[in-house]
């Protein structure tokens, strides 16, 4: 689905509005125990093996928790980055399991200090957001930090989305500037989605 600005904008409010209030529902050991079993299916993907630096996002609220991610990947030495927001970009920030967080937009935990990871050396994106679709189109939380940010990443570097089950919908309302992940790891499945 596209549209004129304003109906689009409109639909994906809705839209956020509606699987947010799904998630937040979701009872919080129900919500560990989910995230769990996504970070499992995640940390076998194919794609991650040979990775030497990985991008992931430090979860808050009812999103799935990235912390079982953030500890395999470093379990296997990966390199971890985490996005802050600086100047309205997302800018991958070297990060280590303790170092320290500060919230920021939204909430939205990041790095307080540590330094830049050049893009080009990023070899895998986790990637929030709110619903997914099976085609990998996303929403996230409004800003567009993320499609952003994905177009200036390597083109060959996979794009995972990280969702719960009721995440994923039959249609996300997309426009052009709209940038689409290539897989969407649930707990109960690994959606590949069309090639971009």
């Amino acid at each position: 689905m596209s549209g004129a600005p304003e109906a689009l904008r409109e639909a994906k409010r809705g839209l956020r509005r509606a699987v947010r209030a799904a998630r937040d529902a979701l009872a919080p050991a129900d919500r560990a125990e989910r995230s769990r079993r996504i970070a499992e299916r995640l940390l076998r993907l194919p794609e991650l093996e040979g990775a030497r630096t990985v991008m992931v996002f430090a979860s808050f609220g009812s999103e799935v928790d990235t912390g079982p991610i953030l500890g395999g990947l470093a379990a296997r030495g990966v390199r971890l980055a985490l996005p802050r927001i600086a100047e309205g970009e997302v800018v991958p920030i070297a990060y280590r399991l303790g170092d320290r967080l500060v919230p920021a937009a939204l909430g939205v935990p990041e790095p307080a200090d540590g330094p830049p990871v050049p893009e080009a050396e990023i070899d895998v994106v986790v990637t929030p957001g709110v619903a997914f679709d099976r085609a990998g189109y996303r929403v996230g939380y409004g800003g567009g930090f993320y499609d952003r940010f994905l177009r200036r990443a390597r083109p060959e570097v996979p794009r995972i989305a990280v969702a719960f089950a009721l995440q994923v919908v039959p249609e996300v309302p997309h426009g052009e500037g709209d940038e689409r992940v290539d897989l969407i790891v649930t707990e109960e499945e690994v959606i590949r989605c069309p090639p971009r």
